[in-house]
């Protein structure tokens, strides 16, 4: 790169000069270049002293002319640069006329209009817009669209775009013309138009108010029979929003369309949501459980942005968590409503344990609310999202759920139709609950990890119990040293047996005890006593992850047994036995891999197994060990080898102890009948598969290879079979290859199954796992143009198979980076994000941190890299 980009800042912001209040867009859409025409109703912004110049932000535009108020203008009345399209001397009101052509079939980027397959379609956030038409393409700007689109009417015969229909023409040319009328300003990055031989599914919602909605999912003709699950999401999605935020749907038509090429899992442009297909269609021979709950949960957040994103929306894009953080919130409650509570907060915090807790600990860590970026698309990340999620969660906790809906109420209320900042969500938070809310600033202001350190003591003859708590944040990026925090931090406290005990502080009455005591830490130490037990009490806490910390505590094997049977809450229960784990896997890796006999976790993991009832869900939460990535980031230095030897070997040992009560669990929960994406069904799915996935480790079982061949020739549902293919693939069983060759004869024509097929050999354990993802490259369905078939090879790879991908020779790395570079000049925003693979390159030993950086200053060096590879590699070597 001849000149690096420049970071913009936060502070930097300013608001524009100039307003756009009314959008008028004719669309041509033609097979080899396509125009557009728009007109835009221009004020200037009173509020910005003197007379600034219109810039408009345009790329990859052919312009073709230019009216100012029905006056073509001259070349020298206007000019265009790098920067964009400059016009001078404009009177505060006019009218600005713009034709441009652009080449969505050229487009390979999937951002602003691009083709997918025979659907021309958009992605216009973060800045896509701005390769549609000259724009002022920011978030702040909020214009009513009207949009008309022409196109050939046998090609495409559905043409769809933001808002309502409101007028259709046949053309005698054979082309036809529909227009829609959007009521509701929104900025440009909501924009949104389809094109193509669609077939719709449709339904219908009536709201709390009696109006009715027209529901419709467009899919290829083939796809048809896979739109049941999404159509039923969205509208449980719809009754929940209602009941829950009191936010009803607006339009008269709502809208999805699944296509096959997208960089992201779904948009929530105004009323047109585009969706890749991976999160609408599903049937029970096609997609998982694991799929099925994603297009709930997908759906749901897609819809929830209605409100939280698109009719209120963000000032600037560092305000981007404003809209995700709030709305993967809204949909984590939703899930957890719909399903497990337990189960769903367990997932929740897995993800973000094992990524935005890296995030954070790696040179990529910034704060929820960013304070500068390069590339805007690599700031879409688990911390804006997740961790996100998890303050809002705080504040949620902090207020209760009275006081949050009055506080959301109000935010709706106060800020529908406008673009605003973090400051004006939690200003609402501190007007209704009164509470004073600065230090809690801390955690949209420094990124990192909270750490905390607890200790306990015991006065048996006052049955006092007293915790000591420190808090601690390691430097980031800029930030070498962070203020205490202000950390919700929920607890229970258990007898030895398992029964809970009221928590009650010093000097209260036991009558003010309860089960579950939220405690609020804002110093960078703290003492909690609790007064009235009759015996030393085993602690459960951060009760529901209630904080995103990392908590330091010395647990006895005893109290975290006595946790795994008996504590109340689910996350704690698993957390323990996770502990509990981790604890055994650690002192393997030490070891050199080697593993001891732990004979309280094998009593620990027979007890769930052979338990009675209960969330099945649960139990198999409970069965899953701590991942490599996660056990390689309690290390000073990651121990490749020696932690995937110990996982593997831990695995083995307990299957070995517990074969026979293991097999009893896995013809205990088999599912008969037809197939239901019901909880209870998919929690005895889950709990039978993970009693499979451990006897799978047994070397030399006849019996249960087997079991795992007749799992996957039953091919009762694709939950079942992918369990069996998984195991498969990583095993040295005669089929293996037959097997995995039957699959992919069988779904060749479904790429999103096909995806599986990629994803279950990046994933392998066996050893020729890398010399088999560098054969499926060169396979004649692996393409760089499809993200999702990116992501099912590479990304998997390098993402969650370690052994394999940080082999000591650096094949690995070499082989992503090679990838990398072929797929930047197509598709940046893909490229960037299998990068990040390497970016914590200091965490390994020398000889692994030398090949990552000589991967990483051979990308930085290559011609022409992308703004968005050019900040993950040079923030990677450069950062800590």
């Amino acid at each position: 790169m001849s000149t690096p980009p420049t970071a913009i800042k936060r502070s930097d912001y300013r608001p524009p000069a100039w307003w756009i209040t009314q959008v008028d867009l004719q669309i041509t859409l033609e097979e080899q270049g396509t125009l557009v025409e728009a007109t835009l109703a221009l004020e200037r912004n009173p509020a910005v002293i003197g007379s600034e110049p219109l810039r408009l932000d345009g790329e990859g535009l052919e312009t073709l002319g230019i009216w100012l108020d029905g006056e073509a203008l001259a070349a020298e009345r206007y000019r265009i640069d790098a920067e964009g399209l400059w016009l001078e001397q404009l009177p505060p009101r006019c009218s600005l006329r713009t034709r441009v052509r652009i080449h969505p079939e050229q487009n390979t980027a999937l951002e602003g209009l691009y083709r997918s397959g025979g659907l021309f379609c958009t992605q216009c956030e973060a800045e896509g817009f701005r390769k549609i038409t000259w724009y002022l393409d920011r978030p702040d700007v909020m214009a009513r669209f009207t949009t008309t689109l022409l196109a050939d009417r046998q090609r495409y015969p559905v043409l769809l775009a933001n808002g309502n229909p409101v007028a259709s023409e046949q053309l005698a040319d054979g082309r036809h013309q529909i227009t829609w009328v959007d009521p509701h300003p929104k900025p440009s990055y909501l924009f949104a138009l389809v094109a193509g031989d669609l077939h719709k599914v449709e339904g219908h919602y009536t709201t709390r108010s009696g109006r009715e909605v027209e529901l419709c999912i467009y899919v290829e003709p083939e796809n048809l029979d896979q739109c049941d699950h999404a159509m039923l999401s969205l509208q449980r999605a719809m009754a929940w929003d209602e009941e829950r935020y009191g936010r009803e749907y607006d339009l008269d038509i709502y809208m999805i369309v699944a296509v096959n090429d997208f960089n992201m899992g779904a948009m929530e442009n105004k009323g047109l949501n585009i969706f890749n297909a991976k999160f609408v269609l599903a049937r029970p021979d096609t997609a998982t459980d694991q799929d099925f709950q994603g297009i709930e949960a997908v759906i749901a957040h897609e819809y929830f942005h209605n409100w939280s994103g698109n009719r209120v929306t963000c000032r600037d894009w560092f305000q981007l968590s404003l809209k995700e953080g709030f709305t993967v919130f809204r949909d984590q409650q939703f899930s957890a409503e719909m399903g497990s509570h337990g189960v769903k907060r367990i997932g929740d915090v897995r993800l973000l344990r094992q990524h935005q807790f890296a995030e954070d600990g790696g040179p990529m860590a910034h704060p929820v609310r960013p304070h500068s970026y390069m590339e805007i698309n690599n700031f879409y990340t688990v911390t804006v999202y997740e961790k996100g999620a998890e303050v809002v969660r705080m504040l949620h906790r902090l207020l209760g759920a009275e006081a949050f809906r009055q506080a959301t109420d109000r935010y709706f209320a106060r800020y529908d139709g406008q673009a605003v900042t973090l400051e004006e969500f939690v200003g609402c938070m501190a007007a209704v609950s009164g509470r004073e809310l600065d230090q809690f600033w801390h955690w949209y202001n420094y990124a990192g990890t909270p750490e905390l350190h607890l200790r306990e003591s015991w006065e048996p003859e006052p049955g006092s119990y007293t915790l000591e708590v420190t808090q601690s944040c390691p430097p980031t990026p800029g930030q070498p040293e962070k203020p205490p925090f202000h950390i919700p931090f929920a607890l229970g406290l258990l007898t030895s047996e398992g029964e809970a005990l009221p928590v009650c502080l010093e000097g209260e009455p036991t009558s003010a005890g309860v089960e579950t005591r939220l405690l609020e830490l804002t110093s960078a130490t703290a003492r909690w006593r609790f007064s009235g037990l009759p015996s030393r009490p085993t602690p459960s806490l951060l009760r529901d992850f209630s904080a995103p910390v990392r908590l330091h505590f010395d647990y006895s094997e005893a109290q975290l047994t006595t946790l795994i049977a008996h504590d109340s809450d689910p996350f704690n229960r698993w957390d323990a036995a996770q502990t509990l784990m981790q604890r055994t896997l650690l002192q393997a890796v030490a070891a050199g891999g080697v593993v001891t006999p732990n004979q309280s976790l094998i009593y620990a993991m027979q007890a769930v197994i052979e338990e009675q009832g209960g969330d099945l869900a649960l139990r198999a939460e409970l069965l899953d060990l701590p991942g490599e990535a996660w056990l390689g980031d309690q290390l000073a230095e990651v121990a490749v080898e020696a932690i995937h030897q110990a996982r593997e070997g831990l695995i083995q040992q307990l299957a070995e102890a517990l074969r026979q009560p293991l097999l009893a669990l896995y013809h205990s929960c088999n599912v008969s009948g037809p197939y239901h994406p019901h909880p209870a069904d998919m929690a005895r799915r889950s709990l039978k598969n993970r009693a499979l996935s451990w006897l799978m480790r047994l070397p030399d079982d006849p019996e249960v290879a087997a079991l795992c061949t007749a799992q996957y020739r039953a091919n009762h549902n694709m939950t079942d079979v992918m369990a069996a293919l998984e195991q498969i693939a990583s095993s040295e069983i005669a089929e293996r290859d037959a097997l995995l060759d039957h699959f992919y004869q069988q779904w060749r024509q479904q790429p999103l199954v096909l995806d599986k097929w990629f994803r279950v050999q990046a994933l392998s354990r066996r050893s020729d796992t890398l010399a088999q993802v560098q054969r499926l490259l060169h396979h004649p369905d692996f393409t760089l143009r499809n993200p999702n078939r990116v992501r099912a090879l590479l990304g998997s790879f390098s993402a969650a198979n370690p052994r394999h991908f940080h082999a000591a020779d650096g094949s690995g790395y070499h082989l992503l980076c090679a990838q990398v570079r072929q797929l930047d000049p197509l598709n940046p925003q893909v490229a960037a994000r299998l990068l990040t693979a390497i970016a914590r390159w200091r965490r390994y030993d020398p000889s692994r941190q030398q090949q990552m950086r000589e991967q990483l200053a051979q990308l930085l060096a290559t011609p022409d890299i992308s703004p968005d590879l050019f900040e993950i590699a040079s923030k990677s070597l450069g950062g800590q």
